[in-house]
């Protein structure tokens, strides 16, 4: 009886990872870790939430990597959460006890607020690790390279731009993880978050700017030291709101020798690389629905026709939309 009182713990942590190998983003319990924590041998890694056993792995031969990455997790949580502040669904989701099995259904169906968690989720940890070279922060990778094209002139290349490459590498191989474990979802919801993922990638690599500094007798800038960096994730993610809003609702079909998700009004088409898709509507978040992951809105009263709410009742794929005046997530 002494000993199984060890073993009890063990087995409920092998549960609930089981449980969630469906659940891509179960990593984002990795926010819940305590600051007091500092990864730094390999039996902590048993301690992390929400990891299935490749990304434990990685873990365990990544110590360095995993504050950043659970600096991201943290990162993912806020930022979904300022970016829908002001929607009927405000992303109070995303953020679950530690012992939840598994996410509510606005998460864990396939809707396109799950589009856009997993895509923000994979921008967010690359663009975490990237910065996190830059800054010095992780001593396994150092400044991005020095772009190849030529300044115009007064300017030159200098400074220490962010790795992308080095942040793509190690956030895809971390967050695609559980997606390609054999046990894993269904293959339609497995292609959605591939996809999506590959979506929020995408709009990250995209966000490379140039920026500069500027040197000079007198503040005459006649000079400018410039490298190549990131955008702050929060235009990020206000990029992948709007493919959010304009979401693409597709189904699982033969197409050739196999099945691939195809628009379901428009399949005269492929699913472009750059539109987040998804494959269950969403309720319309004004009245609760425990079935459908929508826990009513609440807080401080408004319209639900306002211009404010418009825009995502009339763009969501649900059920009929409030017919009287609702509360608001405060």
């Amino acid at each position: 009886m002494r000993g199984s009182s060890h073993v009890l713990p063990l087995g409920v942590i092998a549960a609930l990872m089981l449980s969630q190998v469906c659940s891509g983003i179960k990593w984002l319990a990795l926010s819940h870790t305590p600051a007091s924590l500092h990864i730094n041998q390999t039996q902590h890694c048993k301690q992390l939430p929400g990891m299935v056993s490749s990304q434990a792995q990685l873990c365990r031969s990544n110590l360095e990597l995993m504050q950043t990455i659970i600096q991201a997790a943290r990162e993912v949580k806020k930022t979904c959460q300022k970016t829908f502040a002001d929607m009927r669904w405000n992303c109070s989701s995303i953020d679950i006890p530690i012992d939840t099995p598994k996410y509510r259904p606005d998460l864990d169906r396939g809707t396109r607020e799950a589009a856009f968690v997993y895509a923000l989720s994979a921008a967010t940890i690359s663009h975490t690790i990237a910065r996190a070279c830059t800054t010095g922060d992780l001593r396994l990778c150092s400044c991005g390279p020095v772009p190849a094209e030529i300044p115009e002139p007064g300017y030159r290349w200098g400074g220490c731009g962010d790795n992308l490459h080095y942040g793509l590498i190690m956030g895809s191989k971390f967050s695609d993880a559980p997606m390609k474990m054999k046990r894993s979802s269904s293959h339609a919801n497995k292609l959605m978050h591939l996809h999506n993922s590959e979506v929020g990638r995408q709009v990250l690599k995209e966000s490379v700017v140039m920026k500069c500094k500027c040197h000079g007798v007198s503040g005459s800038c006649s000079i400018r030291t410039c490298w190549k960096g990131l955008q702050d994730l929060r235009d990020i993610a206000m990029d992948l709101k709007t493919k959010y809003l304009s979401a693409t609702k597709v189904v699982h079909r033969p197409m050739g020798t196999r099945k691939q998700l195809v628009p379901k009004d428009i399949d005269i088409r492929p699913v472009r690389d750059n539109e987040l898709v998804y494959l269950q509507s969403s309720p319309d978040f004004c009245s609760k629905n425990e079935k459908q992951g929508s826990v009513g809105t609440q807080g401080s009263n408004c319209d639900p026709f306002s211009v404010r709410y418009k825009n995502v009742s009339s763009r969501l794929d649900s059920s009929p939309a409030c017919t009287s005046p609702q509360q608001c997530h405060s």
